[in-house]
C-alpha cells in the first residue's frame, strides 16, 4: 500500500482556499449570459426579446420615473462577449446595461412614454428567451411590475395606420419585411464596395415607412440593424406575428456585369414539396402550423392533406401578390424578367404566409449599384413596391381588414392572364373597359398581346 506524505495544517488551509477559489470560479461561469437583445414595435406595444443561455432565475422588472425607465434585473447573469444594445424602436428610445452589484446584470430601457410591462420565459438551456411586452399605458403616470402572463403581439415599427382601424374591427394587413443578410453575412458586394446587407436594410426601412403611410397597411421589420438572423427564424417571426405577407429584400450579383434590373421570386413547387416533407417529419413543428389548426392530433395522411391545402393556397396568394409588385416595379424601369420567377429559397418556405423575394437590382452592375445607393431611387422603389402590395390586397382583401371594409371605394386593379387566341379588344370587352384604357394601364404601344401575359385591368367607374 503506497504511503502519502502528511500535510501540515498550513498546507491544508492553502489547499482549501485553492479549492474554494476554483469552486467559486466554476459557479461564476455557470451563470447565464445575455447574448442578444432585439426590439420590435407594434401599434400598441413594443416587444423586447432577450436571448439567454440559461434560465434567468428570479428576475425582477420595475419602473422608474423622471425620466421614464423600465428596469430588468437578472441575477447570476453577465453580458456575452460582443453584445451590442439594439437601436431605439417603438416605445423604447434607448437601452443601457450595468452591474449594480456583483453577479447581477441590469438592463435599463429608456422610454418615450409610460408602459405596462408583461413578461414570460420561453425555451430552455441555450435556447432560453425572456420576452418583455411593453404595452402603452392608458395614463402617462403608471408604474407596473411584470407578471408572467402570456400575451400575443404584432411587432411593427412606426405608425401610419389610422387609429380607428383597430377600434372599428378594420384591422390593417401586416406586411413582414425581411432585410436580407446582415451581421457576419454581408451578402453580395458591389464593384464600388457596396454591401448587400446595407442596401437591403436601407430599402427595407424606406419600404416600411411607405407601407405605414398607406391606410390599412402596417409593416413589421424582421431585421432592423446590422446583425445576423438564421433563415428559418426570419419566416418563423412572420408566422408568429400572423403576417398577411412576407417580403424578403435582396440585391443580386452575377458574373455578367451587364445583368441588371429588379426581379420578384416566389417559392418553386419543388421547394414547397420538400418543405412539406420536412414539416411532416418533424412532429414538434406541426403544432399550430396551418393558420392555428394543430396537426398534433391528426393522423399522418390527414396532416399531409391539411398542410398541402394550406401550402397550395399560400403559393397561389404568393404568386398573385408578386405579380402586382412586379407590375408596379415596371414604373421605375425595365425589370430583369417579364414574369415572376420561381426558385427554392429557404426563406420563402413558410407554409401559411404568402411570401416573395424581391431582388432590387444587381450590385455587380455599375448603374444598378449607383441607383441603389441613391436615397431618391430607394424612395421611388419603396413607393412602387408598397403600391403593388396595396393593389394585391385591394384585389384580394382578407376578411376583417381595412381593405375588405373599403372594397367598394378602392381603385382595384384586377389581372387577366392572356389565353391563346385572345385579342386586346376581346379582353377589354370582357372586362367592360375600353381598349385605350387597357393600353394605358399596361403601357402598351399597340394591340399585340402574348399568350400567358398578365394584363392589369383598370377599375371600372362605380
Amino acid at each position: 500500500m503506497p504511503r502519502f506524505p502528511a500535510l501540515s495544517l498550513t498546507r491544508w488551509l492553502h489547499l482549501a482556499l485553492l479549492l474554494g477559489a476554483v469552486a467559486y470560479a466554476a459557479l461564476a461561469q455557470a451563470g447565464g449570459q445575455l447574448s442578444q437583445l432585439r426590439l420590435s414595435a407594434g401599434e400598441g406595444n413594443t416587444r423586447a426579446e432577450l436571448r439567454l443561455d440559461a434560465a434567468p432565475g428570479a428576475y425582477r422588472v420595475f419602473s422608474l420615473e423622471n425620466p421614464k425607465r423600465l428596469v430588468l434585473d437578472l441575477p447570476d447573469t453577465t453580458l456575452a462577449e460582443g453584445f451590442r444594445p439594439p437601436a431605439p424602436n417603438g416605445r423604447v428610445i434607448g437601452v443601457r446595461t450595468g452591474t449594480p452589484e456583483p453577479g447581477k446584470l441590469r438592463v435599463v430601457f429608456d422610454l418615450g412614454g409610460a408602459v405596462k410591462p408583461r413578461s414570460r420565459v420561453e425555451g430552455q438551456g441555450r435556447e432560453t428567451r425572456l420576452i418583455l411586452e411593453l404595452f402603452r399605458a392608458e395614463a402617462e403616470a403608471t408604474a407596473s411590475t411584470s407578471t408572467n402572463t402570456r400575451t400575443e403581439s404584432s411587432p411593427v415599427p412606426g405608425a401610419g395606420v389610422p387609429p380607428a382601424s383597430a377600434a372599428s374591427g378594420e384591422r390593417p394587413v401586416l406586411i413582414a419585411i425581411d432585410a436580407g443578410h446582415g451581421g457576419r453575412d454581408p451578402g453580395a458586394i458591389g464593384g464600388g464596395g457596396t454591401y448587400e446587407k446595407t442596401v437591403t436594410l436601407q430599402v427595407s426601412r424606406v419600404l416600411a415607412e411607405a407601407i405605414n403611410r398607406h391606410p390599412g397597411m402596417r409593416a413589421l421589420m424582421i431585421r432592423n440593424g446590422d446583425y445576423f438572423i438564421p433563415l428559418g427564424e426570419r419566416f418563423r417571426e412572420a408566422r408568429e406575428a400572423q403576417a398577411d405577407l412576407f417580403i424578403s429584400v435582396h440585391a443580386d450579383a452575377a458574373a455578367n456585369r451587364e445583368a441588371r434590373g429588379a426581379s420578384v421570386f416566389v417559392l418553386s413547387t419543388r421547394g414547397a414539396s420538400s418543405e412539406a416533407a420536412r414539416f411532416l417529419a418533424d412532429r414538434e413543428n406541426n403544432a399550430d402550423l396551418v393558420g392555428g389548426v394543430s396537426l398534433d392530433d391528426k393522423d399522418r395522411n390527414l396532416a399531409a392533406v391539411l398542410l398541402d391545402l394550406s401550402q397550395s393556397a399560400t403559393l397561389r396568394a404568393s404568386d398573385e401578390a408578386a405579380s402586382h409588385v412586379l407590375d408596379a416595379l415596371r414604373e421605375i424601369g425595365k425589370t430583369r424578367k417579364p414574369n415572376v420567377e420561381r426558385a427554392n429559397f429557404w426563406v420563402l418556405r413558410s407554409p401559411d404566409v404568402p411570401s416573395m423575394l424581391l431582388e432590387t437590382g444587381f450590385l455587380t452592375n455599375a448603374e444598378d449599384e449607383r441607383r441603389l445607393n441613391d436615397p431618391a431611387f430607394r424612395e421611388r422603389l419603396a413607393r412602387e413596391v408598397a403600391r403593388g402590395i396595396a393593389d394585391h390586397f385591394a384585389a384580394q382583401p382578407p376578411p376583417g381588414t381595412w381593405f375588405a371594409a373599403h372594397q367598394d371605394r378602392l381603385d382595384i386593379h384586377r389581372q387577366h392572364v392572356v389565353a391563346r387566341g385572345e385579342t386586346l379588344g376581346l379582353i377589354a370587352a370582357r372586362h367592360g373597359v375600353s381598349v385605350t384604357e387597357l393600353r394605358r394601364a399596361n403601357a402598351l404601344r399597340g394591340d399585340a398581346v402574348r399568350a400567358g401575359e398578365r394584363l392589369r385591368i383598370p377599375a371600372t367607374p362605380r
